[in-house]
């Protein structure tokens, strides 16, 4: 567990880790698709999120998904992701 760490110009592995009060400055973030990170209090500036691995599979997923036709379904995924699917 990260507590009250301030992160600048880093490259980060999220993947399993847990960052309470934390501060991420133009930092690479980088999630490789395995265990998701636990984020309490922490803030961002000028950061850039990398996927890489799993994450990055999903994603091209999506992005194929979208492309071929099955953008209805694409924008239901994220709407659920944002707490938009009234679940």
């Amino acid at each position: 567990m990260n507590t009250a760490t301030a992160f600048t110009r880093e490259t980060v592995q999220l993947d399993g880790e847990t960052f309470v009060g934390c501060e991420f400055k133009a930092c690479r973030l980088v999630f490789s698709g395995g265990e998701p990170p636990v984020f309490e209090d922490c803030s961002f500036d000028d950061c850039d999120w990398r996927f890489e691995g799993g994450a990055a599979n999903t994603l091209a997923m999506m992005k194929l998904m979208w492309g071929a036709g099955a953008k209805a379904r694409v924008q239901a995924l994220i709407k659920d992701v944002t707490g938009g699917g009234g679940r």
